[in-house]
C-alpha cells in the first residue's frame, strides 16, 4: 500500500447534540429520524427507542422501511400494523417499548372503516379501483404514514380505556431515500390531486344530488363524460366513478387529519434528527435534509454522525505511522516514490511492527478524512448540534447491540 501523508484533523462537526437530554424531555413527544440508505438510521431509531424507555419513556417505534431489520434487532418474531410489546425493555425504570412497521393497505382499511359507514365501506372494498390504489398508487404510502403517525400521536394523548399506560413518545423510523420526507407533502398533493379537475369531473353527479346532475351539467362536461365513456368503456367510467365518489368523504377528512399531523409536525413537541455516516455521499444527503427541514420550518434536534472511525492513538498520526513503516522496512525515498516494497516486507525481523504500523496508518488516513468531512459539513451548517456514534467491528442484530448503541449516543455529549 502507497500512500499520500494524511492531513491534519479539522476537529468536530459543529455543536455536540445531548441526545440523553434530548429523550429525557417529557415536551418531546415526536422523534423523527431520517437519511439516505446504508447509514444506520434503522439501527439508530431502535437504539434510541430503547435508551428512551430504559430511561423511563413509553415508547412506540414505527419504521417505514420496509426491510424489516428492526423486527430482528428488537428480537421480534416480525412487525406489522399492530405496536408489540418489546418484553424486558424499560421496565425497571417505567417505561416500555412497543414497534411496528407500517402496512400500507391495512392503514387505508382502517381509514376507510373508521370514517365510511359499513355499507359504504363494503362498497369501497369492492371495488376493483380499491386494491390498486391501496397497495401501489404513488403517493399513498406516504398518506398513510402521515395517518398512521396521526394515529399514534392521538392515542399517545390520551389515557388507554383498557388500562394501559398511553405512550409519550413516539420514534418514527423513515425510508431510506430523499422520499423520506415525501410524507410532509402529503396534505398539499392530497389537496391538488382532490381539487384536480378530473377528480371534480368524477365527483359531480354526486355533489349535485344524484341523478339531478343531468340537468345542472353543463353540455360540455357532459360531453366529456361521454367521450370518456367511449375512450375507458362505460363499466371502466362507472367504477371508478363510484369508487371516487365513495372515498370523497374519507379523503377529505383525511387532508383534514393531514393537516393537523403536519402542523404536529412543526410544533414544539417534534424533533427531526438526521442520520449520516461521515463520508461525502451521505453528508451531501444529510446537508439536502437539513436544509430541507429548515425551509419546512421542521424544528431539526441535530445529526447523528453514524459509524465513525476511532484509535486508541491519537497522537500517532497517520504520516507518522506511514514514515515509520517506510523505515522498519528499510525503504528508500526512490522506493516510496515508485511503491516498491523490499524483500523486508514480508520476511524482515520488524515486518510485524511495519505491518501492524501499515493497519494503523490506513485507519489514520480514513479517520482525518472523517474528520475533515464533518468539519466541513460543520462549517456550512454552524447551527447543527451533531452526537457522533463510534464504528463497530460487527452488525448490530439484537438488543444488546442496540443498548450499546444507544449508551454511545447518549455519550456524546
Amino acid at each position: 500500500m502507497s500512500a499520500a501523508p494524511g492531513r491534519a484533523a479539522s476537529g468536530p462537526a459543529g455543536p455536540v447534540l445531548d441526545v440523553d437530554a434530548l429523550l429525557d424531555d417529557r415536551s418531546t413527544s415526536v422523534l423523527v429520524c431520517c437519511g439516505s440508505g446504508g447509514v444506520g438510521k434503522t439501527t439508530t431509531a431502535a437504539a434510541l427507542a430503547v435508551r428512551a424507555a430504559e430511561r423511563g419513556r413509553r415508547v412506540v417505534v414505527l419504521t417505514i422501511d420496509p426491510a424489516r431489520r428492526l423486527a430482528q434487532s428488537l428480537g421480534l418474531a416480525e412487525l406489522d400494523n399492530t405496536p408489540r410489546r418489546v418484553e424486558d425493555v424499560g421496565a425497571a425504570a417505567g417505561g416500555s417499548l412497543d414497534a411496528m412497521m407500517l402496512d400500507m393497505k391495512r392503514t387505508f382499511d382502517d381509514v376507510v372503516e373508521a370514517h365510511a359507514s359499513p355499507e359504504r365501506a363494503r362498497a369501497i372494498f369492492d371495488n376493483p379501483f380499491y386494491e390498486a390504489m391501496s397497495s401501489s398508487f404513488s403517493g399513498t404510502s406516504e398518506y398513510m404514514a402521515m395517518e398512521k403517525l396521526g394515529q399514534l400521536r392521538a392515542r399517545a394523548s390520551v389515557p388507554g380505556g383498557d388500562g394501559s399506560e398511553p405512550w409519550d413518545l413516539v420514534v418514527v423510523d423513515t425510508p431510506p431515500s430523499r422520499s423520506a420526507l415525501d410524507f410532509l407533502d402529503a396534505p398539499r398533493r392530497l389537496s391538488s390531486f382532490l381539487d384536480g379537475r378530473f377528480i371534480r369531473l368524477l365527483l359531480a353527479p354526486a355533489r349535485a344530488g344524484g341523478r339531478a346532475y343531468v340537468r345542472v351539467l353543463s353540455g360540455a362536461v357532459s360531453s366529456v363524460t361521454g367521450a370518456l365513456s367511449r375512450i375507458l368503456g362505460a363499466q371502466f367510467l362507472d367504477d371508478l366513478q363510484s369508487f371516487v365518489t365513495g372515498l370523497d368523504a374519507v379523503f377529505g377528512g383525511f387532508r383534514d387529519r393531514a393537516e393537523r399531523t403536519y402542523a404536529m409536525l412543526a410544533g414544539p413537541g417534534t424533533a427531526f434528527l438526521v442520520v449520516a455516516t461521515p463520508d461525502e455521499d451521505a453528508l451531501r444527503e444529510a446537508a439536502y435534509f437539513v436544509e430541507r427541514l429548515g425551509a419546512d420550518g421542521m424544528p431539526l434536534a441535530g445529526l447523528v454522525l453514524n459509524r465513525v472511525q476511532t484509535t486508541a492513538l491519537p497522537r500517532l498520526s497517520a504520516e507518522r505511522s506511514w514514515a515509520a513503516v517506510v523505515h522498519l522496512e528499510g525503504r528508500t525515498a526512490d522506493d516510496e516514490e515508485d511503491g516498491t516494497a523490499p524483500e523486508a516486507l514480508s520476511r524482515g525481523e520488524h515486518a510485524l511492527a511495519a505491518g501492524l504500523l501499515r493497519l494503523h496508518a490506513a485507519r489514520m488516513f480514513r479517520l482525518e478524512r472523517e474528520q475533515e468531512l464533518a468539519a466541513r459539513f460543520g462549517r456550512e451548517h454552524p447551527d447543527v448540534a451533531v452526537a457522533q456514534v463510534p464504528a463497530r467491528p460487527r452488525d448490530v442484530h439484537d438488543l444488546e447491540g442496540l443498548r450499546a448503541v444507544g449508551v454511545d449516543l447518549g455519550g456524546a455529549a
